[in-house]
């Protein structure tokens, strides 16, 4: 081949090789230039997500697309702040936090609320709950939700206590009994007993009523009365006693379990009994003596209404009357037995045996020698009534005053 067509061919070669180079400098100086200009429009910012900071630089126009830039999707109860239609500006901060769903339940009812706060009191002001002094909420008011995205509320309500008689107002949150009396920290002692079971649903106006019972021993000593034997005495006049032995009382101690319910005794069991001293019987002779007086002439029996007083004796005046074993009503036998009406001349008067005793020999004067053998309701103090044979007789002695004698 010939030498310039051989030169003819290398510089059209080496040309084009000159334009590829100056195009590829070209390229690259334009991307370069532009990289230049791309990285000097950005803006640096800070952004907060869910209480984590970065600091980055962006060349989005709006928060929306800075935070689409960081694949952060936006629901819509999350938290940004400024808004996503705020123009992005140097400096500028971003806060964006990702709601939660938090369930509340209150006793029966169950409600769903979304929000970005942890704080309980928050959250429940957010979703105006209305607390009362004495509800209770789990966890506390002052905490924060951590991964149970749960808060349970019991509302309290109204109910009474009764302890030991004691009546309190109380409000509570508690469903049983056994849950009341734990979380108020009232403790049964061993017989202590409450009205009604310990698993009974409280509601409001409930009563819960705590019997305080207390077992205590008690020894007492106490007297024991003696017993009264009577006995017939043949040399006592019938109707007449006289004490033979005085009676004394015993003694005896006893032990009794006692049973107190708020105080007071409802039941108290004896459960020994020792004798300390035996009683001491009260013998008492009764007289069984029939008195029997006569209207013999011996002087020591009757003496006639004339006879003189006797010496010696207890000596006093009373008011005498006279009656007849005849009168409407009467029996005809005195106190002491003796039979008047088959006997109508004997000497008998009645007496007040306070003041004469039965069976006593007297002399009254003008009426003579008697015996003391009948009584009468109006026969009190010293008064006598003489006994005589006709109503008649009776109605002439009249009242007076007369000299008694009691010889024996």
């Amino acid at each position: 081949m010939p030498k310039s067509t051989m030169k003819n061919l290398f510089f059209p070669s080496l040309r084009s090789q000159q334009i590829a180079i100056t195009a590829v400098a070209f390229v690259l100086f334009v991307a370069v230039i532009s990289l230049v200009l791309y990285t000097g429009t950005k803006k640096s910012v800070t952004l907060d997500v869910n209480g984590e900071k970065m600091e980055l630089k962006t060349s989005a126009h709006t928060v929306g697309q800075l935070l689409a830039s960081q694949d952060i999707e936006v629901a819509e109860h999350d938290l940004v702040i400024p808004s996503v239609s705020t123009p992005i500006e140097e400096g500028l901060s971003i806060r964006w936090e990702q709601a939660k769903q938090v369930l509340i339940h209150m006793d029966e009812d169950t409600k769903k609320v979304w929000t970005t706060d942890q704080n309980v009191g928050k959250i429940l002001a957010e979703a105006n709950v209305k607390l009362q002094e004495h509800d209770k909420v789990t966890p506390n008011q002052n905490s924060n939700l951590e991964e149970d995205q749960t808060i349970k509320i019991q509302k309290a309500f109204q109910l009474t206590l009764i302890d030991g008689g004691k009546e309190i107002p109380l409000w509570s949150t508690s469903t049983t009994v056994a849950d009341f009396l734990k979380r108020e920290n009232i403790q049964l002692n061993e017989h202590d007993r409450i009205n009604g079971e310990m698993g009974d649903i409280l509601k409001p106006d409930s009563i819960v009523e705590v019997v305080r019972v207390e077992k205590v021993t008690d020894v007492v000593e106490e007297p024991t009365n003696f017993a009264v034997v009577t006995k017939s005495d043949a040399k006592l006049l019938k109707g007449r006693e006289k004490i033979v032995q005085n009676g004394k009382k015993g003694s005896v101690e006893r032990k009794f379990e006692i049973v107190k319910e708020n105080g007071k005794e409802v039941s108290r069991t004896l459960l020994s009994e020792r004798v300390i001293q035996e009683p001491q019987k009260k013998i008492v002779a009764v007289g069984s003596k029939v008195v029997v007086a006569t209207a013999s002439t011996k002087k020591s029996n009757v003496v006639s209404r004339g006879a003189s007083a006797p010496s010696g004796g207890k000596e006093f005046y009373v008011t005498a009357t006279a009656y007849t074993a005849q009168c409407n009503g009467c029996t005809g036998k005195t106190a002491t037995g003796i039979d008047l009406r088959s006997n109508p001349n004997l000497k008998v008067i009645a007496v007040d045996p306070k003041v004469i005793p039965l069976g006593s020999k007297v002399w009254v004067e003008g009426y003579g020698y008697a015996i003391a053998g009948d009584t009468g309701g109006a026969i009190k103090g010293k008064k006598i009534d003489l006994h005589v044979p006709t109503k008649a007789a009776a109605y002439n002695f009249g009242r007076r005053q007369v000299k008694v004698k009691v010889i024996d």
